[in-house]
């Protein structure tokens, strides 16, 4: 209790001494500040492993695939995991951008975990200084700073610092769209082109990050269907559109599948039927719910987002109601094709976040009196700062596995394939720096599937006693290794 004090004492007297220095370079007011002080903020810790409380295990399947472009093979069309077994570990999943850039910091500087972390924290940056610029072209300043701040201390604040390629993804998204919005609006015939091979490079990347994040597309149609855009315009943005769309539906529809069938293995998930999906949902709609009015933005955000939806139709703001209506319909396709793994990850309501973070904006800023709507800012970043600060901390009964990989040296060479007993969950196996299976304590105490998994090329038995099974014993098998922490048998 005390350590957790004294680190909350020294995190808070680092942010004062932060905020001091930045006010004398720029005006609250100023969404650059807020942007570069949050920033500062969520590098507290940036080095630590990937063991925080929420989804460790996806960032290490990032961590992976990296280390593997490293020390395996770097061609990026054949990503490779750790955890299939006697496999190689390619497999198909989301095209590994994030995880390619991880590998190319790794080969001028030494592999590093954080570099996943460091990445994604500047691009999400980027990002929201571009919802800022969009939203302001079309709204007041006042609603895109409203909006802004609450898009940082969303469900982005601790996403954003993980090795994880969703607001990274969103984030060249919201940039692409930018651009791609310039294109079509700007008569400037000068930009015009760069405008349109920057939303093609940013657009391309963000789909192939992460698919769903296309949803967002749907916005074009609005401009699409504007009588004051040239048709030559149109046509030409529909003809890039589509060409860049073209590696996209390769990658996913042709190519995963490829990978999948090839090499044995299946990881990625690539979703459901829609009336699957819509069953699942409904059987659990108060966890699928709560990932609108509490994991988005929280509980005063989602007030808000509220009062702003009701103000677009009593104001008759047709522009705002269009965004919502659309954008909210083409994301409950991803919602139903998501179905029971929308529910209980939380990272799958993050493409919806920037349009509710919109609306809350435009609630707020049907508050008159400035020192209120300041108030009620500050209030929303306590509470969604506050509902994060767990990321910033290690898992302590997670802690253990950091020196797995040293203890398994002393005696195995990395090529040997090993067994943990930490049921889906592929952390462990990250850092035991090997390749192997990941199964329950049922399956390890199995005789015969030891046996199995042992004429595949098993060497090794991991127990992690905290986590998985301290009560867990081997007799039939030799114990070579024994701590508090975890026990290593020879089957």
């Amino acid at each position: 209790m005390a350590l957790n004090e004294s680190i909350f004492v020294y995190i808070s007297q680092f942010i004062i001494y932060i905020f001091t220095i930045m006010k004398l370079y720029f005006s609250f007011k100023d969404i650059r500040f807020w942007i570069v002080f949050f920033f500062i903020i969520r590098l507290i810790g940036i080095t630590n492993p990937p063991l925080e409380v929420a989804h460790n295990w996806r960032q290490t399947t990032v961590t992976m695939v990296a280390r593997n472009f490293l020390e395996a093979d770097n061609n990026i069309l054949y990503p490779r995991i750790d955890i299939a077994g006697e496999k190689s570990g390619i497999t198909g999943m989301e095209f590994p951008i994030l995880n390619y850039l991880i590998f190319l910091f790794s080969k001028i500087f030494g592999y590093q975990h954080w570099y996943g972390r460091l990445i994604n924290l500047l691009i999400s940056s980027i990002g929201i200084f571009y919802f800022y610029k969009l939203v302001k072209q079309y709204f007041s300043a006042s609603i895109s700073f409203n909006a802004s701040i609450i898009l940082i201390v969303s469900i982005w604040f601790q996403f954003s610092r993980k090795s994880m390629p969703d607001t990274f993804a969103m984030s060249l998204i919201i940039m692409g769209i930018y651009y791609g919005f310039n294109y079509l609006k700007n008569n400037n015939l000068k930009r015009i082109n760069i405008q349109l091979v920057w939303y093609f490079i940013f657009v391309l990347i963000g789909v192939l990050s992460k698919l769903p994040t296309g949803y967002l597309l749907s916005l074009f149609l609005f401009l699409l269907f504007d009588k004051e855009i040239v048709m030559k315009r149109k046509l030409i943005f529909c003809f890039v559109s589509i060409v860049l769309l073209v590696p996209v539906f390769w990658w996913y529809f042709n190519w995963v599948p490829f990978l999948v069938e090839r090499f044995g293995f299946w990881h990625f998930f690539m979703g459901k039927s829609m009336f699957d999906g819509m069953h699942e949902i409904l059987h659990y709609f108060k966890d699928s719910s709560k990932k609108f009015y509490d994991t988005a933005i929280k509980f005063i955000g989602f007030f808000f987002f509220l009062v702003g939806l009701v103000y677009t139709f009593i104001k008759k703001e047709k522009k705002l109601q269009k965004i919502f209506i659309l954008s909210f319909l083409v994301f409950c396709i991803i919602v139903l094709k998501s179905g029971f793994t929308f529910a209980q990850h939380s990272y799958y309501i993050i493409p919806f976040v920037p349009i509710m973070a919109l609306m809350a904006g435009y609630g707020i800023d049907q508050i008159k009196l400035n020192r209120l709507k300041n108030f009620v800012l500050i209030i929303i970043c306590i509470e969604g700062i506050g509902n994060q600060f767990h990321d910033f901390i290690i898992h302590e009964n997670d802690a253990q596995i950091l020196t797995l990989e040293k203890t398994l040296d002393s005696f195995s060479p990395r090529k040997d394939l090993i067994v943990i007993n930490s049921g889906d969950y592929p952390t462990p196996m990250y850092f035991a720096h090997r390749k192997g299976w990941v199964t329950c304590n049922d399956s390890i105490a199995n005789r015969e599937y030891i046996s199995k998994v042992k004429s595949k090329g098993l060497k090794y038995i991991v127990i992690l006693k905290r986590s998985f099974g301290s009560n867990l014993e081997l007799p039939v098998y030799t114990r070579i290794f024994n701590n508090e922490d975890y026990a290593i048998y020879k089957p």
